[in-house]
């Protein structure tokens, strides 16, 4: 790792963050099943006239009965804004959150986000999923400021335990250079990540 300007070595991923890779988190199941209504007025706003997602006919002979379109995996978990018997609020992707609050990181961007489609989504189906940390860099600087970069995946099974879907997102925590706070500075280039697949 090069040493960050001004002397001194750049901090090191902190160990109780390490200790999280690999580790699945917030494992949750989704508060309503996929239902064709949302598939319909998806479909209806992003104006998609697929015959799979509309003809049961043309679902049958493909898919062997209706499906959802697969890129409306996490719609399934967005929380409604009210729900009997919730006490707090429900934040999609909590790990980039709790990166953020842990690192010391206020700003934070998505750089990256990936999809990989596995079994088909039904009518019906009653999802569940769960976040899991792959890796974290080591402080970078960048035109943003001086963060650290984050991959995380967020994995989606259906109620038989099926893997439905992968979204794989990846985050830059950052201070803006006029905002450094402590542990906050690194030269152009730190090297090395912790855990394979990290941001450069």
């Amino acid at each position: 790792m090069s040493a960050p300007a001004g002397g001194g070595a750049a901090p090191a991923v902190p160990d109780d963050v390490l200790a999280l890779v690999g580790v699945p988190q917030y494992e949750e199941e989704g508060e309503f099943p996929v239902e064709r209504g949302y598939v319909w007025s998806m479909c209806a706003a992003t104006e998609n006239g697929n015959p799979l997602f509309w003809d049961d006919d043309v679902a049958a002979e493909l898919t062997g009965g209706p499906i959802a379109p697969p890129t409306m995996l996490s719609v399934w978990f967005r929380p409604h804004h009210w729900a009997p018997g919730r006490t707090e609020e429900r934040l999609p992707l909590r790990v980039h959150f709790d990166l953020k609050e842990r690192l010391g990181l206020p700003e934070a961007v998505m750089t990256d986000n990936t999809m990989t489609f596995y079994e088909p989504v039904r009518p019906g189906d009653v999802l569940r999923t769960r976040q899991v940390l792959r890796s974290v860099s080591d402080l970078k600087r960048t035109k943003l400021g001086t963060g650290r970069f984050w991959v995380i995946d967020v994995e989606y099974a259906n109620q038989r335990g099926e893997l439905v879907g992968i979204e794989s997102y990846t985050g830059f925590g950052y201070r803006r250079q006029d905002d450094a706070g402590p542990g906050a500075a690194a030269g152009p280039g730190a090297g090395g990540a912790a855990g394979p697949g990290a941001g450069t």
